[in-house]
């Protein structure tokens, strides 16, 4: 079955297989580049990588007018909690929660996750398995080895890498990400979103992964693996 995955702008997706649909670091208000508002999403699901603001975004106000379930780490969703959501479910790296439309997997990232001060427990990257997809989102991170460990694990068939620099990696680096991970598709983030962050992705040229560069409001279909 086919799934939309439509980038929201920085770091931010939908993913829909037409049942149900899971956002991914929806970061609207104040992004300039999306396309999208709070108002125009409807989901079931919300999946956290971290506890930044460029991330957590919206998520309450989505939450809330969707009836939908937060998925984060245990911080966060204890934050969320204090903000008045209930339908939670927390995790951490190494852990899993299945969904109505699959499952929800966390991973190592390496990062740091606060918001407006206050800890907000391990950054993370998340694996999602809806339907014929398996979606890896790196979160914020920096290279490491065991990127090829969660490519093997998983065998992702698209891959969200951050290339930014400063607070992530950079385009270079994030192409040596791709190869460890060996998604047969890497679609880059977590840049062009602020001044700070690197403007393009030149550099991001992994080799034997196709790159899949989305503009913000972008839907692409992703129809499954071909034998």
């Amino acid at each position: 079955m086919a799934v939309d995955i439509t980038f929201l702008g920085h770091a931010g997706f939908v993913l829909s297989d037409g049942n149900s649909s899971l956002l991914l670091d929806p970061f609207l208000t104040g992004n300039e580049l999306a396309r999208h508002r709070p108002d125009d999403l409807r989901c079931d699901y919300v999946a956290l990588t971290h506890g930044h603001p460029d991330h957590i975004g919206d998520t309450v106000a989505i939450a809330q007018r969707n009836d939908a379930t937060v998925i984060a780490a245990f911080e966060i969703c204890g934050f969320l909690g204090e903000q008045g959501l209930q339908k939670l479910e927390p995790g951490n790296p190494g852990g899993q929660i299945q969904t109505d439309f699959g499952w929800v997997a966390f991973t190592h990232a390496f990062h740091s996750s606060s918001y407006e001060g206050r800890y907000m427990g391990m950054p993370t990257g998340l694996v999602v398995q809806m339907n014929d997809l398996v979606f890896y989102h790196c979160g914020d991170t920096g290279l490491f080895g065991d990127m090829k460990l969660i490519g093997e694990i998983y065998t992702p068939d698209v891959a969200a890498i951050p290339i930014g620099d400063r607070f992530t990696m950079d385009a270079g680096l994030g192409a040596k990400a791709a190869e460890l991970i060996a998604p047969r598709v890497a679609i880059p983030v977590h840049y062009k979103t602020f001044p700070i962050l690197a403007q393009d992705a030149r550099g991001f040229d992994p080799k034997g992964v196709e790159v899949k560069e989305l503009e913000p409001g972008e839907t692409w279909r992703y129809a499954g693996r071909v034998s």
